[in-house]
């Protein structure tokens, strides 16, 4: 098994994790990009206000979601283009809320996600000043890219995965995991049905 895995990207239209309003995806097989997407989303019903500061920073504004598909009608394209992949995130926990948040804002079960951070393998990678993504790309030799653009975020996510993973001669994305210290973390109704059983287990004690 090679280097496997899928990096992902959201942009939000406001604070709240529910509010997906485009999302960039790269899929990389044996350390190589061999498939690449972005989209437009309408964030979810009662999500779906653009907050000025967010449109600051990604410049997408309304009008611009206007005629897309809502998260509910785009999920499943989602779904097929990661074919079971771990998912690769800056700062993981961000975009997997994102997955999370805007499932239950459409009143859909959220589909079951492995993921690990690209953030944490930065910073067991690199010795920088910030780990911010444009400069965790840049260590990894991705520079002067459109930061901030779901699709170009996802290229440098990938990018540090690959080059990490070249670094500490990883055989695949569970094997880079465990060498920078990390879990290979799930979303989704097993994960949930998971973390439950734990808590009973722990309160029966």
């Amino acid at each position: 098994m090679g280097l496997d895995f899928t990096a992902i990207d959201f942009e939000t239209a406001n604070s709240h994790s529910a509010s997906a309003c485009s999302v960039g995806l790269v899929k990389v097989r044996d350390g190589n990009v061999v498939d690449e997407t972005s989209w437009l989303i309408h964030p979810p019903l009662g999500f779906d206000a653009f907050n000025e500061w967010n449109t600051r920073i990604h410049g997408i504004m309304a009008p611009d979601v206007a005629e897309a598909a809502f998260w509910s009608e785009q999920l499943p394209d989602l779904v097929n283009f990661t074919e079971g992949d771990v998912l690769v995130a800056h700062n993981a926990g961000f975009d997997m809320g994102v997955i999370s948040a805007a499932c239950e804002a459409s009143h859909i079960d959220c589909p079951d996600f492995s993921y690990i951070c690209s953030l944490l393998v930065a910073r067991r990678t690199y010795h920088l000043d910030s780990y911010r993504l444009p400069v965790a790309a840049m260590a990894a030799g991705f520079e002067d890219f459109a930061h901030h653009n779901a699709l170009a975020d996802a290229q440098a996510c990938a990018a540090i995965i690959v080059h990490a993973a070249r670094r500490h001669d990883a055989s695949d994305i569970s094997h880079l995991a465990r060498i920078t210290s990390q879990q290979v973390r799930k979303i989704g109704t097993a994960a949930k049905a998971v973390e439950a059983e734990t808590h009973r287990s722990m309160a029966l004690g």
